[in-house]
């Protein structure tokens, strides 16, 4: 999905030159979550922007899917991002006199999807996040939990390859946090997304497969507790075969089965140069 090599990024500060990326190198497989923690100010929101074709880097390849999206035309760029990346922000990032259904809509605009169609699938995803009652509230009678899902079905309603999160459930409640990141794991293993997520909250980064810290502008590698868990079940399971043989849910079947959510699957997109999604520094 991801190979980046040696990807810098520097922002002028008056006469001084600040270098919020120093040489990153990174690979995202596909379908992989990958949670990303450290310091504030130092680089995360830059690298997710820079993955999200929001920004450009100053040095280094940043390739998606074979294609080097620092070298890419600005309209390329567009392009790409409009249909393959879906973003979800701390703040929500809704429109507040439009409805849920409306703000839904908005990211199929880009796409030249039909109004008939757009407020169909809008519907479709707003259900899935359990927002079925709500397509006509707007986000002022939404609680932040319901308008984090709001922002989520805005994301997939496009049926994006990747799906990248700054601070998703960095504005809720621990409760609301522990539904909203559950929503984003089903969503991640039924939609086989591959998912960034940037967090300060250690809870949060154990659910994924692989946590990177950034520090100084530099990337490194900790394990996750979802892989020492993995080891531990494989461990346990060569000591009690028959009783695994027996577990009667996947580990797919048990996290959809804990959530309550089956998402439909939503008719596919079709590409656009335009796109009106933009992160903030």
């Amino acid at each position: 999905m991801y190979k980046l090599s040696a990807v810098t990024k520097n922002y002028a500060k008056g006469r001084e030159t600040v270098a919020a990326l120093r040489g990153v190198d990174l690979v995202i497989e596909d379908g992989e979550w990958l949670a990303i923690q450290g310091p504030t100010g130092h680089g995360k929101s830059t690298l997710l922007q820079i993955l999200g074709g929001l920004d450009r880097p100053s040095g280094g390849i940043v390739d998606f899917d074979g294609r080097d999206l620092a070298q890419l035309r600005e309209a390329e760029v567009t392009r790409v991002r409009a249909a393959s990346v879906g973003f979800v922000f701390q703040t929500f990032n809704l429109i507040p006199t439009l409805s849920a259904q409306e703000n839904v809509e908005a990211a199929l605009v880009p796409l030249h999807v039909s109004a008939a169609a757009r407020q169909q699938r809008a519907a479709v995803a707003l259900e899935t996040v359990g927002l079925g009652d709500r397509l006509r509230h707007v986000p002022g009678e939404l609680s932040g939990g319901q308008q984090q899902r709001v922002a989520i079905a805005r994301a997939l309603v496009k049926e994006p390859k990747v799906l990248l999160a700054d601070e998703p459930t960095g504005n809720l409640d621990e409760d609301t946090r522990d539904e909203i990141i559950g929503l984003l794991e089903v969503m991640w293993r039924e939609r086989g997304l591959t998912m960034v997520l940037v967090t300060h909250d250690s809870t949060v980064a154990r659910r994924a497969q692989r946590i990177g810290v950034m520090k100084n502008g530099r990337l490194t590698f900790r394990k996750a507790a979802r892989a020492q868990a993995a080891r531990t079940q494989a461990a346990g399971a060569q000591d009690a075969p028959v009783q695994a043989a027996l577990s009667p849910l996947s580990p797919r079947s048990s996290s959809s089965a804990s959530s309550g959510l089956q998402p439909p699957d939503l008719p596919a997109a079709k590409e656009s140069s335009v796109d009106s999604v933009r992160a903030d520094e």
